[in-house]
């Protein structure tokens, strides 16, 4: 059910637009006593849910019991991003997600459907995890937010993953990771009906019917001069208000071009990107797009670690970004990997399995750490002289030797493609 629905590839939303959609749609929900919230983390800033959570804060005042961003495996907002992505937000509302400890298995999706819907790869029920406080909450409420846009685990992010993954558990989120890394991200990037979209839905469809969940979904992408637009806004129930906007997104958010660049240079914005864990969406959002031989240069500013949290991240400086093959085989002979299969996962991700090159260029690690899981090192320094990100346009672009590159500014906001690898 839509209570709300805005949008086209044109639309243009002001924020004052978007307030509007929002008090519309919950103007139709009546009143409500305690509400929660669960907008995305600072890594999703630009998905205008900070202002639509603002929004809801205004609206419901002290009925709004509670907000807890879904970190999924991130680190907690600090202050200063609080105060940025939600101004106005008192702090005091924000709950932690401990994706370790907060979390209960509310029921597990049958063996048979996963099987069925990931064409064998998976073969065991899949356990549907809620943080204690969605499930437990008591809330008469709980608004769950974010943008749509192609994705590397899921093949379009949000909906019902702001819940299942952004505030789920261990089990959860390492297998549900590991089951799209196994599949195949390149037959799942861009599209809304994946394996793991189905095992998601089915766990609400058999557990959540009680949960008074309501979707506001966003799609935001560039104008011409680069800077973003809303191009649309979804409220309402069920997987309606994703499937509206996953629909827009593709238009909006998917770049197909008519050759592989030998060359494709991603800067990570220094404010949203601080480890690889993160920062590799250069890699996941541009493999269908570069060419065999080809080579990315990722800068990465503000790039000081690999894993945000402290045991991925030691789990990926031992076992590097090496081939699906050597990954799937360290996960067989490594009890340490096997028991966090998300970091597997990534490892699958952010391996350009040979075909390419990838070469890191950060702020705050070294030749020897970028060098140890697999990756060519350029320094930063040098890097950014040479390129000059201020003066470079999304798309073509030529460097200072008269050699064409493809730049793209922030690799979070899309999908790229060769339409040559999409036949």
């Amino acid at each position: 059910m839509l209570l709300y629905s805005e949008g086209s590839a044109t639309t243009d939303l002001s924020e004052d637009d978007l307030r509007s959609a929002l008090r519309q749609a919950l103007d139709k929900l009546g009143p409500r006593q305690k509400v929660l919230a669960i907008p995305p983390d600072f890594t999703r800033f630009h998905s205008r849910a900070g202002l639509l959570t603002t929004e809801i804060h205004r609206y419901y005042g002290e009925n709004l019991a509670d907000v807890l961003p879904a970190l999924g495996t991130h680190v907690p907002m600090p202050a200063h991003q609080l105060d940025e992505m939600f101004p106005g937000l008192p702090h005091d509302l924000v709950r932690p997600h401990r994706w370790r400890d907060d979390v209960v298995t509310i029921g597990e999706v049958p063996a048979d459907y996963v099987s069925e819907v990931t064409e064998g790869i998976w073969t065991k029920e899949w356990p549907a995890q809620l943080n204690n406080l969605v499930w437990e909450g008591g809330h008469d409420l709980i608004l769950s937010a974010g943008q749509v846009v192609p994705h590397e685990v899921i093949g379009m992010a949000n909906g019902n993953k702001n819940l299942f993954v952004g505030t789920g558990g261990v089990t959860g989120i390492n297998e549900s990771h590991f089951i799209g890394a196994a599949y195949g991200m390149e037959r799942m990037m861009g599209k809304a009906d994946t394996p793991l979209r189905r095992i998601l839905n089915k766990a609400e469809e058999l557990f959540c019917q009680h949960l008074p969940i309501v979707y506001i979904q966003t799609v935001v992408g560039p104008r011409p001069d680069g800077s973003l637009a809303t191009r649309g806004i979804y409220i309402g129930q069920g997987t309606a208000p994703f499937e509206a906007a996953a629909e827009l997104a593709v238009q909006v958010n998917f770049t197909q071009l008519d050759e592989e660049p030998a060359r494709i240079v991603c800067y990570l914005d220094p404010t949203e990107f601080h480890s690889t864990w993160l920062g590799n969406k250069a890699i996941y959002r541009t493999r269908m797009a570069i060419a065999t031989g080809g080579e990315l240069t990722v800068l990465a500013p503000a790039v000081k670690e690999f894993g945000e949290d402290g045991e991925i991240d030691r789990l990926i400086r031992k076992y590097g970004y090496r081939t699906s093959p050597e990954v799937m085989k360290f996960v067989e002979e490594n009890e340490d990997l096997a028991a966090n299969l998300s970091a597997a996962a990534h490892l699958i991700h952010g391996s350009p399995e040979g075909r390419f090159q990838v070469t890191y260029c950060p702020g705050h690690l070294s030749r020897e750490e970028v060098e140890g899981v697999g990756y060519q090192y350029q320094d930063l320094a040098e890097a950014l002289a040479y390129y000059e990100p201020e003066t470079l346009r999304e798309g073509w672009n030529i460097d200072r030797d008269g050699r064409r590159f493809y730049y793209i500014p922030n690799p979070a906001l899309g999908l790229w493609a060769a339409k040559s690898r999409l036949a």
